[in-house]
């Protein structure tokens, strides 16, 4: 096993399910974007419930029926690649909310030698 420490920025993007970009789901196109542009890592979470700016509640009742649940990307990578994606994520997200911040990344890889 390989260890790797280092800085990076994370990016936290708070939407809901139902947000579309171009008749497609956000979350999918930020990570088909993010993909294309070659970030490090992306993960996308579906919440039980959360609200934001419109104070509406979102949830994921009869779930996985509901199309209106919480939806964080989470994306990992150095201030370069960040600022390549914040441009697409200005077009992107029309509601939402973008979180930025400072990371200390352990990253443990399977290390190919015996």
């Amino acid at each position: 096993m390989a260890k790797k420490e280092f800085e990076a920025k994370m990016v936290r993007i708070h939407l809901s399910e139902s947000d579309k970009w171009h008749d497609k789901p956000v979350h999918e196109a930020i990570l088909a974007k993010c993909l294309e542009l070659g970030i490090a890592g992306v993960t996308v979470y579906r919440g039980l419930e959360g609200f934001g700016t419109s104070a509406r509640v979102h949830h994921a009742r009869s779930w996985p029926f509901s199309k209106d649940a919480p939806i964080m990307v989470s994306v990992i990578d150095t201030q370069l690649q960040v600022d390549s994606l914040l441009p697409h994520l200005d077009s992107m997200v029309a509601e939402g909310i973008v979180a930025i911040s400072d990371v200390h990344v352990v990253l443990y890889t399977a290390s190919s030698q015996a």
